[in-house]
């Protein structure tokens, strides 16, 4: 069973955030009206209640979602250096191909493709939107012993990981052990994490710690250990996080989740609820984590 369902961006602009991925990703519209009431303090964020919002939907057809939520700026906000959801990572056919787009989109170009030593199974890239949000765009080669990974249906398809930012990842991966039911995929790996190392403006070849969280062989968040220079998430009282803001991801049983719902789980509709429970959950660093229950 695959647990990712949704990862939901802060869309300073809804109407050109929801171009920018229709244009460049392929992307289209399958759902769009303004967040309840009831969503919004399930979220833990009343201010959000009837805000615009669309879903939108690779063009594979892939039952894995994109979320815009119309949201204010944030003074202070910068993208990699605070603690919360850090970045989307699409599965992509051909990512040379794709930084080729990449050169004459609004999409920033932060990370041109990079082969990482040890992980020959990927070849990624990665750009920043115009929301602050963090995309990798990932050509997937071969499995990893441990796990099985997607290859791409569309020239860029759906998400396939989501990348959380941890005070202390340690602690962030017990946390999902223990509440969400996950396991460890990968610990701790060191790698050079370039992209990090210009937020922070530290060496370039310093490494970096990161580890992958899994379900049976659906390997689905990586927890990236931050440096000591990072803080907390700066947002306005009531609204979600800018950038990425929610990762929503889908259990057979809700009740096992072991940590407390900001409001009680209740049905939902549209596509990325169907009808089911969902419920939210912050992690140690307050990150949204939701929860949908979905058989399949």
């Amino acid at each position: 069973m695959h647990l990712l369902r949704s990862g939901t961006v802060t869309a300073l602009d809804l109407k050109a955030s929801t171009a920018l991925y229709e244009d460049w990703l392929d992307y289209s519209v399958v759902e769009q009206g303004q967040i309840a009431d009831d969503l919004a303090a399930a979220w833990g964020t009343p201010a959000v209640a009837g805000a615009s919002y669309v879903v939108m939907q690779p063009i594979s057809g892939a039952d894995i979602y994109l979320r815009l939520v119309e949201g204010p700026k944030v003074d202070g906000y910068k993208p990699l250096v605070t603690y919360g959801w850090a970045a989307l990572e699409f599965c992509v056919q051909d990512v040379e191909a794709v930084a080729e787009r990449m050169e004459k989109s609004p999409f920033e170009i932060i990370g041109p493709p990079r082969r990482i030593e040890g992980l020959d199974a990927i070849y990624p890239m990665q750009v920043q939107g115009i929301n602050g949000e963090i995309c990798y765009f990932t050509q997937i080669n071969s499995d990893l012993p441990e796990f099985t990974l997607p290859r791409a249906q569309s020239f860029i398809d759906h998400l396939f990981i989501n990348v959380l930012a941890a005070s202390d990842m340690a602690a962030t991966q017990r946390w999902m052990v223990d509440k969400l039911g996950l396991a460890i995929g990968r610990e701790n790996m060191e790698i050079v994490y370039t992209m990090l190392a210009k937020a922070f403006g530290t060496p370039m070849d310093e490494l970096h710690s990161i580890s992958t969280m899994i379900h049976e062989k659906d390997v689905f968040f990586e927890v990236d250990q931050m440096p000591a220079a990072a803080t907390v998430r700066p947002r306005i009282e009531g609204q979600l996080p800018p950038g990425i803001g929610i990762t929503t991801i889908k259990v057979p049983d809700i009740s096992a989740i072991q940590a407390p719902f900001i409001t009680p789980p209740r049905a939902r509709s549209g596509p990325v609820y169907q009808d089911q429970l969902a419920g939210t959950v912050q992690d140690p660093d307050g990150a949204l984590f939701e929860i949908v229950q979905l058989a399949r």
